[in-house]
């Protein structure tokens, strides 16, 4: 994980609808950066519908929500779809992001893996890191993050 009070890496990647986005051009607000698994999996699917949830007080607090995952963009838009998430889903398939947040399993040999630790970066107004999770429990992660706001 990195360290909180560094500045958040910067990124670009694709959405669910084929929109890129980069973490800058979310200044001046809170963004909700969490990294989870598979689209569509058990775990997956109870974190992203929790933040579905509550998704709206999130807002309230001037946060937006984004996931990443290394899933394509089209399965994001088939999750999206299937669990009403209304906030954004970035495609990683290439695992940059997901390399700079240092959130990737590591082998025995400490080598990095394909798979990745589902973990959340509250990143504040300025793009820094104020609060860092890793290895989150995905059903009870979205209100441990909505009560670090």
């Amino acid at each position: 994980m990195l360290a909180i009070g560094t500045k958040a890496p910067d990124f670009t990647l694709a959405d669910q609808n084929g929109t890129w986005h980069t973490l800058s051009e979310y200044r001046g607000q809170k963004v909700v950066l969490y990294f989870y698994p598979k689209d569509m999996t058990s775990g997956c699917t109870s974190q992203a519908c929790s933040f579905r949830d509550l998704y709206p007080q999130f807002r309230e607090k001037g946060a937006v929500v984004l996931g990443v995952s290394k899933d394509s963009a089209a399965s994001h838009k088939r999750f999206e779809q299937a669990h009403g998430l209304p906030f954004t889903l970035l495609s990683d398939p290439e695992l940059q992001v997901i390399s700079a947040y240092d959130v990737q399993k590591r082998g025995q040999d400490g080598q990095p893996l394909k798979s990745l630790i589902r973990s959340t970066y509250l990143i504040d107004e300025n793009g820094v890191i104020v609060k860092a999770f890793g290895a989150v429990k995905a059903k009870e992660n979205p209100a441990q993050m909505l009560e670090a706001l």
